[in-house]
Order: structure tokens, then C-alpha cells, then sequence
């Protein structure tokens, strides 16, 4: 009987996981989404900052938010971390258990059904987080990164979907009155747009800062942005919010509060 090439191969990904949006490269030449409208993803995007965090992650933890079916979380898990990997949707993390599984990283992934804003209750250490593709998809995003600020994580890798010029103004004040603030129309002010309908054909997309206010944004919360090794993608460290006035501990207390 003649044995045809694909007749050794491993069985293909169940059809009930799908769609995917990571495209996964599991043990006998299989892939996810093979053809993923954005090409490889997000091998591509790993590739541009993975050279930037060590190569060696043994005594890590790390908080993968907004998981998905868990391509960082697993080549994270290569590195010896041990993953928190969570997401509001099941079915991600069905597919990311499935896949974890078919590549033996299952025991140093744990996968949590969670929203964003359970971070504000989340109590461990966390020395890395991933925050990628999250931040404009949340009504209130900057409780969640100021939840991310709480936990002070060594390093966090950032991504958001941006709008308008990559130019930052090296003259935008800490502080300024009524009779100037035709100044926050300037090129390169820190501004974000508010995304009313629908774009791209997801509700869920609310906010596009420039890259200015992505900058504003982190150190408002206590982070450093250290390098930028792509399109749209931050690699910060917590500095920390020493000048945090008291009104903002405050207001934060009372957001918190409020959650049911």
C-alpha cells in the first residue's frame, strides 16, 4: 500500500476550537490559522521584542493578560517562566489548553477565566507582564494599567492600537491654565481618540492614542518606557509614583471600591 506524505502526520487542530486568531505551530507540521490575514501572527510581533527580554526566565512570574489561545504564554513557558495566562473568553482558553497540552508546557501555565478588571484583586508577585492588544479594547483601560502598576512588575511589554503622528512635543507642560490650553492642539500633544461606532468590525474598540499619550500614559502609571522595538510596542520598566498626589490614591480607592 502506498503511504502518502500528510498520512503521517499528526491529526489536525478539532474543528470545534476554531476560528483561531494565534496561528500555533504544533508537533507534525501543523498550524492553527495557517492563513492568517496578518501573516505569521504573532510569531512576527514575538520576534521583534523577544530578543529583549532573558533568554533564561526560571524564578519569573508572569501575567499574560488577554491571553488568547496563548502563543506568548507558551513561548514564554519555553524560557522556564512560570505563566499566569488569562482571558474573559472560554473558548481562547480551551484553544490555549488544548494547544499547551500538544506541546508539553501545560504544567508551567496555569489559565485563568478572568476579566481585566480582576487585576485590581489580584494579590502575587509578577516580575513580567504582557499587555498586548488589551488596552483599547476596555471602556475604562487606565484602571486596569493602574491595576498593572499596583502589582509593580520588573518589566511589562505594551501594545495598543495608535492614531496620528509618531511625533512627541518636547514642550507639553506639567502643568498650565485655562488661557493656554489651545496648546493641546499641537502637533504631537498627548492625545487619544475615542472611537464612538464601530472599527474594524469590533465593538470593543474604543480608544486610539497617539503615541505621545501611550508615552504619558505608562508614566502616569509608573512606567519607564526603555525601548521601542516595534510598530506600536513599548518595553517599560515600573519606576514607580513617587510624586502621586494624594487626590489620585484616593480616587483610586474609590474605583476599586465600587467593583461588585
Amino acid at each position: 500500500m502506498t503511504m502518502f506524505a500528510d498520512e503521517t502526520k499528526e491529526a489536525p487542530v478539532p474543528d470545534g476550537l476554531g476560528p483561531w486568531f494565534h496561528n500555533i505551530h504544533l508537533p507534525g507540521g501543523i498550524q492553527t490559522a495557517p492563513d492568517h490575514r496578518f501573516g505569521d501572527f504573532p510569531r512576527w510581533k514575538w520576534e521583534q521584542f523577544a530578543h529583549l527580554l532573558p533568554a533564561d526566565l526560571r524564578g519569573w512570574s508572569v501575567l499574560d493578560i488577554g491571553c488568547n489561545a496563548g502563543f506568548y504564554s507558551f513561548e514564554l513557558a519555553r524560557r522556564r517562566a512560570s505563566v499566569l495566562a488569562m482571558d474573559h473568553d472560554e473558548r481562547y482558553l480551551r484553544q490555549a489548553r488544548w494547544a499547551a497540552r500538544k506541546l508539553g508546557l501545560q504544567d508551567r501555565i496555569e489559565f485563568q477565566l478572568r476579566s481585566s478588571y480582576d487585576l485590581v484583586e489580584l494579590d502575587r508577585d509578577i516580575d513580567l507582564v504582557l499587555f498586548l492588544g488589551v488596552f483599547y479594547h476596555l471602556r475604562y483601560p487606565l484602571l486596569v494599567l493602574d491595576a498593572i502598576a499596583q502589582l509593580r512588575p520588573r518589566l511589562m511589554v505594551f501594545q495598543s492600537l495608535t492614531m496620528g503622528s509618531r511625533e512627541m512635543t518636547e514642550s507639553a507642560p506639567l502643568a498650565f491654565d485655562f488661557d493656554e490650553r489651545d496648546r493641546m492642539n499641537d502637533s504631537g500633544w498627548p492625545s487619544m481618540a475615542f472611537i464612538e461606532g464601530t472599527f474594524a468590525n469590533d465593538p470593543t474598540n474604543w480608544w486610539a492614542p497617539n503615541r505621545a499619550c501611550v508615552h504619558s500614559l505608562l508614566r502616569s502609571a509608573g512606567f519607564r518606557v526603555t525601548a521601542e522595538p516595534g510598530h506600536e510596542l513599548f518595553l517599560c520598566e515600573y519606576v514607580g509614583q513617587n510624586d502621586r498626589p494624594p487626590l489620585w490614591e484616593e480616587e483610586w480607592k474609590q474605583a476599586v471600591r465600587l467593583r461588585p
